[in-house]
């Protein structure tokens, strides 16, 4: 199966963007009076919207999260974006090389989509097919997202190839009938329990070097045509 497109995650696959994204999260988590680790944010918050987060914080530890509390982070965010933000290495030079349609479908806001693929350079090479969770009712792991993108692209499910950092990514390309990459290539990917997750979730492949991404969906066309 050679993809008719591919479908990239935004956060930790075009963008190194998740350690801020936690750092960010965490601190406003403190300024709504709770407390939660690290480790457990990469575990329960990892890849969904921030609707989902929301709703996780005051159902499964108590955190009510404020519109306020919102606003700050938003622009605590956004000053890390502009001041730290870099693009995945590899990611600029892949991108002309693929020789597929792309497009974007990431759990973040249009506007912090927007704003990250600006800050890196990204965003000439990726517009107008940016897709986001606020256009679907329901975020991921659920798989409307996905779905929705590629109807909007034109490219049945089955067709598809996701590039995702996230278990619930990957459950939602999953549940879209879509073949899904894992990448771990992100400054936040060394967390050792990060990585045995994404491996339980059993993607189609795992790789930390963007650079091999070409290859790789050459690969998967090799092998159905000899299977």
């Amino acid at each position: 199966m050679t993809p008719e497109l591919v479908i990239f995650d935004c956060d930790g696959v075009l963008v190194d963007s998740e350690a801020l994204s936690v750092s960010a999260l965490l601190g406003m988590i403190e300024l709504a009076g709770g407390t939660v680790s690290e480790d457990t944010a990469y575990e329960h918050f990892l890849g969904k919207s921030m609707k989902s987060v929301r709703e996780i914080l005051g159902r499964d530890f108590g955190i009510e999260i404020s519109d306020q509390h919102l606003t700050a982070m938003r622009v605590d965010l956004m000053r890390r974006f502009r001041e730290e933000l870099k693009p995945i290495p590899g990611i600029k030079e892949i991108l002309p090389r693929l020789g597929l349609p792309f497009c974007v479908a990431s759990s973040g806001t249009l506007e912090r989509i927007r704003y990250a693929l600006d800050v890196t350079g990204l965003l000439g090479m990726m517009e107008p097919h940016l897709f986001s969770a606020a256009m679907v009712n329901r975020g991921k792991p659920a798989p409307d997202l996905f779905l929705h993108a590629a109807a909007t692209m034109r490219a049945h499910p089955r067709k598809c190839l996701v590039i995702e950092d996230s278990p619930a990514g990957i459950a939602a390309a999953r549940a879209a009938g879509m073949r899904v990459f894992a990448f771990n290539g992100g400054s936040h990917a060394d967390n050792p329990a990060l990585k045995a997750r994404l491996a339980s979730s059993e993607p189609d492949s795992i790789f930390a070097d963007m650079l091999q991404l070409p290859d790789l969906i050459a690969g998967l066309g090799a092998r159905e045509k000899a299977s």
